[in-house]
């Protein structure tokens, strides 16, 4: 058991603050955010909320470890920011591994993964660092995923595929057995991929067809 401090105060972090008193064994002992985003009253569902500036004086990297399952804001880039400044500050992170997704022996799983209930995670994968995986995917065999990814629901990833850091698969999205994602690739919902794609580029429609604006213009 760990005790944890969630950063964020949205709803990304109230359902990890579920999640964690529900189906797991770590205590949730407070909440954080910048300076910038500390609420009038700190509290934030009965927990004590800090700001991460003075995080450290409350509550040691020694004694606590931090969750930051935050939205894919800027293509993960949002969470991706605050995982390397928790990072640097010198706290470890946990990773939440639902107990209802089927997950086989020996799958690598990276720190700060928020992988929520009925996912299917064949054997011999690989998933990276700060990766959310929202409910009811498939992650075909012999697959991998790079760090600061997001799955929304019902995503289906065909084996032999390899994900880019950064991307972000919507809805019902379907990828093709032995495909790359590039860096960044932002899969639109139920968009089906059938070829391999450019990097920081967005494939809507069936099949996927890559529109004329990059990914990193679009909000997620």
């Amino acid at each position: 058991m760990a005790r944890v401090i969630i950063f964020g105060l949205e709803d990304f972090a109230s359902l990890a603050h579920y999640y964690l008193r529900n189906d797991s064994d770590h205590e949730v002992a407070a909440f954080t955010v910048t300076r910038d985003y500390m609420p009038e009253v700190p509290l934030f569902e009965g927990k004590p909320v800090v700001s991460f500036e003075e995080l450290k004086h409350h509550y040691s990297p020694d004694d606590f470890r931090l969750f930051a399952p935050l939205s894919p804001r800027r293509m993960n880039r949002v969470r991706e920011d605050i995982y390397r400044r928790v990072k640097e500050a010198g706290y470890r992170f946990i990773s939440y591994l639902s107990s209802r997704a089927t997950v086989f022996p020996e799958t690598p799983i990276g720190e700060n993964c928020f992988i929520l209930e009925d996912n299917t995670i064949q054997p011999y994968t690989k998933i990276g660092d700060d990766v959310i995986l929202w409910s009811g995917n498939h992650i075909g065999h012999h697959s991998s995923i790079g760090d600061h990814v997001m799955f929304t629901s019902h995503v289906v990833l065909s084996g032999h595929c390899t994900v880019g850091d950064y991307c972000y698969l919507g809805v019902n999205a379907t990828v093709r057995d032995g495909l790359r994602l590039g860096e960044g690739t932002l899969v639109a919902m139920g968009a089906c991929v059938g070829r391999d794609t450019e990097p920081w580029s967005v494939y809507q429609g069936n099949p996927a067809r890559k529109r004329e604006v990059a990914s990193t213009d679009v909000e997620t």
